[in-house]
Formats: structure tokens, sequence, C-alpha cells
């Protein structure tokens, strides 16, 4: 992996640009409801054959591999994924340099959401899913690898912990979730897929390392 930039930036372009293009989207929300989560949300490959009258068309489209990162479900939703990837990716960003972190978070979102995709063909659900929650978790992965030693103190309960002992936790909740039903509405196994596909990212980057732009 490439090695740390000289300029240290508290708000680096991509992380910026991600944090507007995200606040921007969910803005206009209220007002493009059914043509954004209609076209833009990730859905099901299988079709969906029970749609009420007048109901904006929708159903799978290359594009919502990535455009479903960009829609949240609520206020608290979106500060809770961009607080986390600023928090997290600012770190990573300058360290990587911006071209490098940018493959990687939308590695990360792509991975989400094919892992989500598999889920739902699986279970036989039919339902649209959204937030940028695949990415966030695949820089909370590369954050516990890079800074494994970074103090980390939680709000509940309020305790320091390691960077790498609380992606390792976070982890295993997320998967124990995934496996038992708990939290119905999060897409657990999308963040456990963003997890993986940035793991294998960086596994490839180790043997091929990428170039610092």
């Amino acid at each position: 992996m490439p090695g740390i930039r000289h300029h240290y930036s508290l708000l680096p372009p991509v992380i910026k640009l991600l944090l507007i293009s995200n606040v921007v989207v969910f803005l206009f929300e209220p007002m493009f409801t059914n043509l954004l989560l209609g076209g833009f949300a990730l859905w099901p490959l299988t079709p969906d054959f029970v749609q009420s009258p007048g109901a904006m068309p929708h159903g799978f489209k290359l594009w919502q591999l990535i455009s479903y990162a960009f829609l949240h479900g609520s206020v608290t939703h979106l500060l809770l994924n961009m607080y986390a990837l600023w928090l997290f990716g600012v770190g990573l960003e300058n360290l990587w340099g911006s071209r490098t972190f940018a493959v990687y978070y939308f590695v990360c979102v792509i991975g989400a959401a094919l892992t989500q995709l598999v889920v739902l063909d699986i279970s036989g659900e039919y339902y649209p899913t959204i937030g940028a929650s695949g990415g966030v978790f695949g820089v909370l992965l590369a954050f516990g690898l890079f800074f494994p030693n970074q103090v980390l103190i939680l709000l509940i309960p309020p305790m320091p912990i390691k960077a790498k002992w609380f992606v390792i936790i976070y982890g295993v909740v997320e998967l124990v979730f995934g496996v038992t039903g708990t939290e119905a509405g999060v897409a657990h196994f999308a963040h456990l897929g963003g997890m993986f596909f940035g793991f294998m990212m960086i596994y490839y980057w180790k043997n091929h390392p990428p170039r610092v732009v």
C-alpha cells in the first residue's frame, strides 16, 4: 500500500464530495421520492409483479449498484453514515491518496450491493435497499487494519477501545444480527459484504500497490 501523504487534510476531496452529494440527494428525496426510490434504490433481481396502480415502475438496474448508496431513509440515517465516513475515512484518504480511496469506497459499495442481492434472492424477499452503510463498513474495516491501535471513545458504553477490537466486535455483532434476523429492516449482510470486499481489495493491493494520487 502507498505511504502517507505530506499534507494532511481534515476534509480531503473525495470525502468532501461524498458528504456534499449525499446531503444534496437527501434534500431532493422529499420532492422526488417515487422517482429516486423507483429508479435509484437497489431493487432485487426478481421482478415485482405486484405493483399498485399508478406506482412508479421499479426493478433492478445496473446503476443501482452505486446509486443506492446516495439515498437515505432519515436524517439520523444520513448523519450517522456521513459522520462515520468522515471519522474513519479522512485518515485513509490522506494515507492512500484520493483516487485510491475512491476506488476502495466504491468497491465496498458495489460489494455490499452484490451481497444484498444474493441475500434477497435466497430469502425471496422483495424490498429496496438504500444507504451508504456498505461503503462505510468497508472504510471501518480498512481503518481498523491500518490504524489498529488508534483509540476510539465509545458513547454507549462510554469507554475507550482500540480500533482493531472495535472492528472485530462490530463485525461479529453484524453477523449475529444478520443470522438471527435481529433489527429487521437493516441490511446486516450488506454491511458484512462491504467489509469482505474491502478486505479482498486490500489483500489485492498488498501485491499490486495502487499509485498515490
